[in-house]
């Protein structure tokens, strides 16, 4: 059975271990192959800071199972300061060999769950147009884009970013 849980000091390799291997899964086509290969979760572990004491608008929570991270999740307020009483989704990744099984829909959940005890009304996020998965999956559970798009780099490439948005309960 799949539990949601704070991330912890300790748990960054396997958020990053999850975080890499979602993209270069989930980004196949997207971004080149080349530049997918090149990443490594040792890399992306650095830029964690779980639990460690530092104060951050930032929260991480993981989907756990047996001990093991399926899934991670990174919110807070939103970045867009006009946005007041606005939380954001930064990063909400699932593990490749747990896609489909209910892992993302518990930790969306439960995400959205925590937006509403810190008051917020709506929330936004931002998916790498042409991510027809992850598309599929925010509409699924009631975002919706709203028209707003931006150009961003990922990994060191240029992409076009589709901001979605929701009201939460």
């Amino acid at each position: 059975m799949v539990s949601v849980r704070a991330a912890t000091v300790g748990d960054e390799l396997d958020v990053a271990s999850v975080h890499v291997r979602s993209w270069q899964v989930g980004y196949r086509g997207l971004i080149p192959d080349e530049v997918l290969r090149q990443i490594q979760p040792e890399e992306r572990a650095s830029r964690y800071t779980f639990g460690d004491g530092r104060e951050t608008s930032l929260q991480t929570i993981v989907a756990v199972e047996d001990q093991v991270i399926l899934a991670f999740a990174t919110l807070g307020a939103s970045r867009e300061a006009e946005r007041a009483n606005v939380g954001e989704i930064f990063a909400l990744y699932v593990d490749p060999d747990h896609w489909g099984r209910g892992v993302g829909r518990t930790l969306i959940h439960d995400a959205r769950k925590l937006f509403g005890e810190q008051f917020y009304t709506s929330a936004n996020l931002w998916v790498v147009e042409g991510n027809l998965r992850a598309m599929r999956f925010y509409e699924g559970d009631g975002w919706s884009a709203d028209g707003l798009e931006r150009e961003a780099v990922v990994w060191g490439v240029a992409v076009t970013e589709l901001r979605y948005s929701r009201t939460l309960d």
